[in-house]
């Protein structure tokens, strides 16, 4: 029995940690790609080397990456963004597949914030879209990391809108009300255990 894996995927400010917090506690394994592009980009030294090629010295405090300055250069330049991933997303793919062949459940979870973008769903078996309003995502976002709003609507812009993403979703969870949210998570637990 091979491992099925699901691509969680949603616009910044969806809930999608929150999600993938509940597979957690069902104990299934899941892997978060943007943390594990931020740890590579840390650990490895060859993707270290080209991203202080492309962005400079300053994208490193030592050998930790200096997130927000990188953030600052990305959004605000979108081709640097786009360089940015050409370098990060295949190491982060072999890491992936690494990861994968180590688990012995029916089914993983790969969250990924921009699973679309980067045509990352078409190596799933089913994705899982999470969407929300506009101004939930936005009040969100700015209370979780205390910016403003003109910052988030730059992030946002950056990704694709729930109106391009929803064709491609095997399924799409309405995240607004957290107890009609886990209702619906538990009846797609049942049908990846069965996939």
């Amino acid at each position: 029995m091979s491992t099925k894996i699901i691509g969680l995927t949603g616009g910044i400010g969806s809930g999608k940690s929150r999600i993938l917090d509940w597979f957690k506690q069902q104990q299934v394994p899941c892997y978060e790609a943007d943390k594990a592009a931020k740890a590579l980009m840390s650990n490895n030294k060859e993707v270290r080397a080209k991203v202080i090629a492309l962005l400079g010295t300053t994208a490193y405090q030592g050998t930790t990456l200096n997130r927000v300055y990188v953030g600052q250069q990305v959004f605000a330049h979108p081709e640097k963004l786009q360089q940015l991933n050409a370098i990060v997303h295949p190491v982060v793919g072999a890491d992936f597949k690494d990861w994968v062949r180590q688990q012995k459940t029916p089914y993983v979870v790969k969250e990924a914030a921009i699973l679309f973008e980067t045509g990352g769903y078409k190596q799933t078996d089913f994705t899982l879209l999470v969407v929300a309003p506009k101004t939930l995502r936005l009040q969100r976002v700015m209370r979780r990391d205390q910016v403003d709003e003109d910052a988030v609507r730059t992030r946002m812009k950056q990704q694709w809108t729930d109106e391009q993403k929803i064709p491609l979703a095997d399924g799409v969870i309405e995240n607004i009300d957290w107890e009609k949210t886990q209702a619906q998570l538990a009846l797609y637990h049942q049908k990846f255990l069965r996939l």
